[in-house]
């Protein structure tokens, strides 16, 4: 019995190294609890940057390719919001992602953990979780039972 080679992941790398304009930008390292629980505080930090990357990508003939400068900026934004966050809250940070991946990533099982990282963030890095298009009052900010 063989195997089908294209069930097997593979990798494609370019060994021309990256035009000397284009930032160089390590790899985030965060899996995705970590990165769901900080997603809001990246949003609102990193929105302008955001929104260049996806006005290049828009305008662009050749898609992602041509917008890795702006892609590398959103890349750095966010590591530095986890940093910033890791650092002033470090706890309430962890206490929240661990939640959020026992309770298969859902938001509304780990609103009592959320409280806490949203006042330390708002405290300390002064970014305020905020979910677009949400008219009255935030989801996050009714009330509700630990």
């Amino acid at each position: 019995m063989s195997r089908d080679i294209h069930s097997q992941p593979y990798y494609v790398m370019d060994p021309k190294p990256m035009p000397a304009d284009i930032p160089d930008v390590p790899e985030i390292g965060a899996t995705s609890a970590p990165l769901l629980s900080a997603s809001y505080f990246i949003g609102a930090r990193c929105a302008p940057y955001n929104e260049d990357f996806m006005l290049c990508r828009e305008n662009s003939k050749n898609g992602q390719a041509d917008c890795l400068k702006e892609g590398r900026r959103v890349t750095r934004c966010a590591a530095s919001v986890l940093a910033d966050i890791s650092k002033n809250c470090e706890q309430l940070f962890k206490t929240h992602w661990s939640c959020l991946e026992r309770k298969n990533m859902e938001f509304q099982k780990c609103r009592y953990e959320e409280t806490g990282l949203n006042a330390c963030v708002e405290q300390f890095l002064n970014l305020k979780k905020s979910i677009p298009g949400a008219d009255g009052v935030q989801v996050h900010q009714t009330q509700f039972s630990s």
